[in-house]
């Protein structure tokens, strides 16, 4: 995907064009480096095979803390510059996880739109060679991803990678050979998430994701993948807070947080995960961010930090 630079605005974005390719500031990216992973493609990384990736936490959210209006509704909260970060974002991580409910309600297509840096150097209007590889977590197999899928048509576009898909083995009992071909067919996969003998997950964990996050993130870094960036669904995001709060997993490395200028009212899906209880059966301290940054952009603010423990 290729064109002519348009002109730039007085902050550095540039105005929309029909290529839906998005600029984001160096001075804005600089701000965002502390919270975020090192550098990816580096053939001499120290990190480990059994490792744990970076893991981000990442959502757009409305000042009562609303990711969308309701249940099933595609919501968009963030501005164009908030937009244009997020698909920064996507181009320093090395995958890109949503829950099966996103997959389902909102047919997103999980690629970077973000300008390749080498292109504008050149002139020309370039998609970041940085594509995150989409992860949709579908235990039960529920999500019919199709040739008419937005992640399936980007990535025969070549302007995204194709879906890794996980699964438990009650649900790749479900997959069809059809549709095995057809993700295959793009470079994705449907992964098996086998639990470990040692895994910590507790069967509450279970029921909200169909996962333990534990077993998730290891096969997230047993597939190469050594930063993922998670960008919802609200079940997805209160799993992931409910353990950080409980204390006994340190998951995510960092939090990015888009807060929109808007409330979106009662019947929301909202970030509010359940209260966590400690070891000795009194409710856990509440989840705090240390190392916090504000960063206006455009009307919205972007909140960024790491969890306090």
């Amino acid at each position: 995907m290729t064109s002519t630079v348009p002109p730039t605005d007085h902050q550095g974005s540039t105005t929309t064009a029909s290529d839906g390719l998005l600029h984001f500031p160096p001075s804005s990216a600089l701000a965002l480096e502390p919270h975020l992973p090192p550098p990816t493609l580096n053939p001499n990384s120290s990190s480990k095979p059994g490792s744990k990736p970076f893991v981000t936490l990442t959502f757009a959210t409305s000042l009562d803390s609303s990711l969308s209006l309701a249940p099933g509704v595609r919501t968009t909260l963030s501005g164009p510059q908030s937009k244009a970060m997020t698909h920064y974002l996507r181009s320093r991580h090395s995958a890109i996880l949503v829950g099966v409910g996103t997959a389902v309600a909102d047919d997103p297509g999980l690629n970077c739109k973000i300008l390749s840096p080498s292109g504008l150097g050149k002139g020309v209007r370039e998609q970041h060679p940085n594509q995150p590889r989409p992860i949709v977590l579908d235990p039960s197999a529920r999500w019919k991803v199709n040739e008419r899928s937005k992640v399936v048509q980007l990535a025969r576009l070549k302007q995204g990678l194709g879906p890794y898909i996980f699964v438990t083995r009650e649900g790749m009992e479900k997959v069809t050979a059809e549709r095995r071909k057809m993700v295959e067919s793009v470079g994705g996969k449907f992964v098996c998430v086998e639990s470990s003998l040692d895994s910590k997950g507790e069967a509450e964990e279970r029921k909200t994701t169909g996962f333990v996050w534990e077993d998730v993130l290891r096969t997230i870094r047993e597939e190469g993948l050594d930063s993922v960036m998670i960008e919802g669904g609200g079940s997805v995001i209160n799993s992931l807070l409910t353990l950080e709060q409980a204390g006994g997993q340190e998951l995510v490395d960092s939090v990015i947080v888009t807060i929109a200028p808007t409330w979106l009212g009662a019947g929301g899906v909202l970030v509010c995960p359940p209260r966590a209880i400690g070891k000795d059966g009194q409710p856990a301290p509440p989840v705090r961010l240390r190392d916090v940054s504000w960063h206006p952009l455009g009307e919205d603010v972007v909140l960024c930090g790491k969890i306090l423990r």
